[in-house]
């Protein structure tokens, strides 16, 4: 599912493209147990494979080294995150983290609660990738009346 941009933007669709070894593997983990729907699929010459997961509505989240060594402090203990880091909002941290660890993820960090109210706990998947999984615990609109928060 594509959701139109918004008038100021040209852009449809924000695609993160992964290189996995083990493709099997990696489409298990994120389509059968983080809950990712297959959009499409193709297959070509020389076992030539891909699949297009749907992962709801595509933000790209921009920070300095001061935030990311923020988020590592609250999220993982002062752990350094990755250069790229993907995080997907759901409605349960615990139980996913749980689901995904069961699947073969590697726990870095349970969920814990943010000051910015969200449950984070992160981990590593598989083809390399390093994932946040956040439940917010107040709406936008909550956060938007404290301190430091900007609208644009």
């Amino acid at each position: 599912m594509t959701i139109d941009p918004s008038p100021k933007s040209p852009v449809r669709q924000l695609r993160l493209v992964v290189e996995a070894e083990d493709y099997e593997a990696a489409l298990a983990f994120f389509r059968d147990a983080l809950g990712l729907t297959e959009q499409a699929a193709f297959e070509g010459e020389g076992d030539a494979r891909v699949t297009i997961l749907e992962a709801g509505r595509a933000t790209l989240e921009i920070s300095n080294p001061a935030q990311v060594r923020l988020i590592d402090q609250v999220e993982a203990d002062g752990q350094p995150s990755a250069k790229i880091r993907i995080a997907f909002e759901v409605d349960d941290s615990a139980a996913t983290t749980r689901d995904l660890v069961e699947a073969g993820g590697t726990l870095i960090a349970e969920p814990r609660e943010t000051p910015w109210k969200s449950l984070n706990s992160r981990l590593e998947a598989p083809a390399g990738l390093q994932i946040t999984l956040f439940q917010e615990l107040e709406a936008i609109e909550e956060r938007s009346l404290k301190p430091g928060f900007k609208r644009p």
